[in-house]
């Protein structure tokens, strides 16, 4: 019997990876740019990376909100890069800059901003609006994780 896989989409190429269950997936390499699949750190995310991600990612998803002139989201980015290498790679992190993506983020109809969302299975599962420290980010996934 063939072992359950676990697909992940490559931050950095945009590829979806099978990792076999029961295979260490943080020491994990993209089949197609030979890059780590998970870093320890956030990834940026445009509109299309941002659908690939949650369309096909079979973890968990959460989304960082920001603007690079928001005071509360350069405050609490080293913060979320603290938090995204204790979630990896059971969670993958990615930044979406509402400047660059406008549509989703009247889509997402984010009014405030730092916002963390969190999606699982291509669907908003949890939201917080506001800077957090790397442990309130960790807690709010882990409390928020399906």
């Amino acid at each position: 019997m063939t072992p359950p896989l676990l697909h992940v989409v490559c931050p950095n190429c945009g590829a979806v990876n099978r990792i076999p269950d029961g295979r260490p997936a943080r020491g994990a390499k993209c089949g197609k740019c030979h890059q780590p699949l998970f870093s320890g750190k956030s990834a940026p995310a445009d509109a299309l990376s941002f659908e690939r991600h949650l369309a096909r990612n079979d973890i968990p998803v959460v989304v960082d909100f920001w603007a690079p002139w928001c005071g509360p989201c350069r405050t609490m980015s080293p913060a979320l890069e603290r938090a995204a290498a204790q979630l990896e790679p059971r969670i993958r992190l990615l930044k979406v800059n509402i400047d660059q993506e406008q549509a989703l983020a009247q889509r997402f109809n984010i009014l405030s901003i730092p916002t963390l969302m969190m999606f699982a299975g291509g669907r908003p599962v949890a939201r917080s609006a506001g800077a957090m420290s790397a442990h309130d980010i960790t807690s709010w996934v882990e409390a928020n994780e399906p």
